[in-house]
């Protein structure tokens, strides 16, 4: 499916502090990942400010407070946005349906989703809605459960559930991971 140009949505969402501001739920874990988030290896935080020099980045976050993925994900998004020096835009799952269902994941409104756009708009890549060693565990969930209503859907995505909390592990231990995403998705930006 072909993306919709972004450049009319540039200038219109919250900055990532006007985000953090306007969280109603989960804004102290939010926050805490956001201080704590520290450069484990050197030349990922050079390999960012590198990208200083590319004025021709934009980024649009779905996003939604409510949401455990958001609160453990988007910290360390916008740390390397920030390092990057990249204009980002945070958009409202709820106030952006029209842009989100451009983004589902495997059928559904999952965030984050982190696109990377040129200047004029133009999609390049995406990132989101987790970690991928964390997405395995729901896309093996969707293809051995494929029925929603069936009476063992909840118990069994109550252990994903589990599942995915594990590989997240504890602390900010998943922040080098992400990190490492988003530097291997912008090396062929």
């Amino acid at each position: 499916m072909q993306k919709s140009n972004l450049k009319s949505r540039f200038g219109t969402g919250l900055s990532p502090q006007g985000f953090i501001d306007s969280m109603q739920q989960n804004k102290e874990t939010f926050e805490s990942g956001y201080r704590d988030f520290a450069w484990k290896k050197e030349d990922d935080r050079a390999f960012f400010e590198d990208m200083r020099a590319r004025e021709d980045l934009r980024v649009v976050i779905l996003a939604a407070d409510w949401c455990g993925d958001v609160v453990r994900n988007v910290p360390v998004v916008f740390r390397v946005l920030e390092t990057a020096e990249i204009p980002v835009d945070v958009l409202i799952l709820e106030q952006n349906f029209d842009l989100m269902d451009e983004y589902l994941t495997m059928g559904g409104r999952s965030v984050p989703v982190v696109i990377f756009a040129n200047a004029e708009g133009e999609v390049l890549a995406q990132w989101g809605p987790r970690p991928e060693k964390v997405q395995e565990l729901m896309r093996k969930f969707k293809a051995e459960n494929p029925d929603r209503e069936a009476a063992d859907y909840a118990d069994n995505m109550k252990v994903v559930r589990a599942q995915m909390m594990e590989r997240y592990g504890e602390g900010t231990s998943i922040h080098e991971v992400i990190v490492h995403e988003l530097r291997t998705l912008l090396s062929g930006v």
